[in-house]
């Protein structure tokens, strides 16, 4: 299910704007989530980690093929944010300092906190800006 989700959807649904955007002849930018653990390793994550790596490999490459189409390619990578997917993580006190420990702004991340990365990345203000991932980690990946 994972790489199912976190690599396939991610697949088709950028190959099907990609589509658009050529036969259109347009330009875009294509944001793709992946999160802090395609940079990093974690215990209990290894099928995450690797979805996620696979993500920004992916992003990276389509930089590389769609530059020429004036198409741009980048990531966000959020760290652990607090959602109602995860709620039940974070009600195991244990866990939840084990997160808030490895991050160096203390605290799980906030849905609203990835909007103005997302802005930055569609916007011209980042047009220069391709196959990078934009780390949204409160310093998790600083160490």
């Amino acid at each position: 299910m994972t790489a199912t989700v976190n690599v396939k959807a991610v697949f088709y649904v950028t190959r099907m704007v990609v589509k658009g955007l050529l036969a259109a002849g347009l330009p875009g930018s294509v944001i793709n989530v992946s999160s802090q653990m395609g940079r990093v390793g974690s215990p209990r994550r290894t099928l995450y980690c690797a979805s996620k790596h696979a993500i920004e490999g992916m992003s990276k490459s389509l930089a590389w093929e769609l530059g020429h189409a004036n198409i741009r390619v980048n990531t966000v990578c959020p760290t652990f944010i607090e959602t109602a997917m995860t709620a039940n993580m974070f009600e195991d006190i244990a866990f939840r300092v084990w997160v808030t420990g490895r991050i160096a702004l203390g605290r799980l991340g906030k849905i609203e906190e990835t909007m103005g990365a997302i802005v930055f990345l569609a916007s011209d203000a980042s047009s220069l800006v391709t196959g990078s991932a934009l780390m949204l980690d409160g310093g998790w990946t600083a160490a």
